[in-house]
C-alpha cells in the first residue's frame, strides 16, 4: 500500500562518480551511494530536504516532485571499482535517498548497483522504507550484507498519514523485516526518526519494539529528530498545520538542530529498556551509532544519531 503518488518530474544524469567517502569516524560504513538525488516518499522530516538547496529548489516539496536519476550508475561505479577507488571498508546504500522509493520500481538504477557490488564482493548496508527491497532478495543472498535497515518511525496510521505523505505502510515494513530475515538477510529495524510530542510516548515506542521483536527484527537502533535550519522550517510549519497542540512545544524545544540532551537520553533510555525486555539488541555488528554528549568527552550514555551524510 502507498498512500500517495510518485513524484511530478524526473531526470536524468550521468554522474562522474558514484562512490562517495565517509571521514566521519562514528559512522560504521567508509563509502556511501544514493542512486538518486530527491525522493518521493515525501517524508516531512526528511534531514536531506536541505540537499535540494544546492540544486536551486528549496526544502518543500520540490524534494518529494523533482528527482534526479543516476541512469548510468551502475556502469560508473563499475569503473571506479575496475580502477581501484574502493579502499576498503562498507558501502552504505541510501543515506540521502531511499534507494527503493517508487521510481526503482521502474529504473532499477539500485539493482543493477548491487549486481556490480556483488560481483566485486563489496561489504554493504542499505537504508529503505519500502518494501520492494524484496524484489532483490535473490542479490542480497549472494551479497556481503551488513545490515538492512528498515526505518520506521511510527505505527500510528495518523501519524504516518501525516508525516510521510507518499511511503509505503509501516506495517509493510515491518513484515519486510520478517521476510528478509527468513532469507537469511541481516535486517532490523532503524526506528527514525523519533519526534518529541508526536511518536515518543511510551506506548508508541512500545508497540514499534514489541512488534520489531516479533517481526524477527535483528537489532532496532533508535534516532531522535534533528532538524537543520532550512528542514527546520518546512517541518514545524507541516506540524503546525497537522499538530497544532504541540507546535509550540516544538517550536520552543528545537531551538536549535537538537532536542536539549537530556530530553534525548530519556527517550533513549525508554527504548533501551523496553528492547531488553522483548530481547531485541540495540546494537548494530557490535557498534552503536552514537553521538557525543555535549560538555563531555565522554557519553553518559549511547545516544544514536540520525545519518547526515551527502
Amino acid at each position: 500500500m502507498n498512500n500517495g503518488v510518485g513524484p511530478e518530474r524526473w531526470f536524468p544524469v550521468r554522474p562522474r562518480s558514484v562512490l562517495t567517502p565517509v571521514t566521519e569516524e562514528r559512522m560504521p560504513f567508509s563509502w556511501s551511494i544514493n542512486p538518486y538525488r530527491g525522493c518521493g516518499h515525501g517524508c516531512h522530516f526528511c534531514y536531506a530536504r536541505q540537499t535540494h538547496t544546492w540544486l536551486g529548489f528549496h526544502t518543500d516539496d520540490s524534494f518529494r516532485n523533482n528527482i534526479f536519476v543516476k541512469r548510468d550508475a551502475a556502469e560508473v561505479l563499475r569503473g571506479e571499482l575496475k580502477r581501484g577507488r574502493w579502499k576498503g571498508g562498507g558501502i552504505a546504500i541510501g543515506t540521502v535517498t531511499d534507494p527503493y522509493q517508487q521510481l526503482e520500481g521502474k529504473l532499477r538504477i539500485t539493482r543493477e548497483i548491487l549486481q556490480v557490488l556483488r560481483d566485486y564482493g563489496v561489504p554493504v548496508s542499505i537504508t529503505t522504507r519500502s518494501p520492494l527491497i524484496l524484489r532483490d532478495v535473490d542479490l542480497l543472498k549472494d551479497m556481503k550484507i551488513d545490515s538492512i535497515n528498515i526505518s520506521i518511525s511510527t505505527l500510528s496510521e495518523e501519524v504516518w498519514k501525516k508525516t510521510e505523505p507518499s511511503s509505503p505502510h509501516p506495517r509493510q515494513r515491518l513484515r519486510t523485516v520478517k521476510k528478509l530475515s527468513q532469507a537469511g538477510v541481516m535486517a532490523g529495524i532503524f526506528l527514525a526518526p523519533i519526534m518529541p510530542f508526536i511518536t515518543d510516548s511510551d506506548e508508541q515506542l512500545e508497540e514499534v519494539i514489541q512488534k520489531a521483536a516479533e517481526h524477527d527484527a535483528q537489532f532496532l537502533i533508535p534516532s531522535v529528530l534533528r532538524l537543520k535550519p532550512d528542514v527546520k522550517d518546512w517541518f514545524l510549519r507541516q506540524m503546525h498545520r497537522s499538530f497544532p497542540r504541540v507546535y509550540p512545544r516544538l517550536v520552543r524545544m528545537y531551538e536549535g538542530a537538537y532536542a536539549p540532551e537530556e530530553v534525548i537520553q530519556e527517550i533513549q533510555m525508554k527504548v533501551f529498556y523496553f528492547a531488553k525486555e522483548v530481547g531485541l539488541s540495540t546494537k548494530l555488528r557490535n557498534r552503536r551509532w552514537v553521538k557525543g554528549v555535549k560538555g563531555s568527552e565522554e557519553p553518559t550514555m549511547e545516544a544514536p544519531v540520525q545519518l547526515s551524510l551527502f
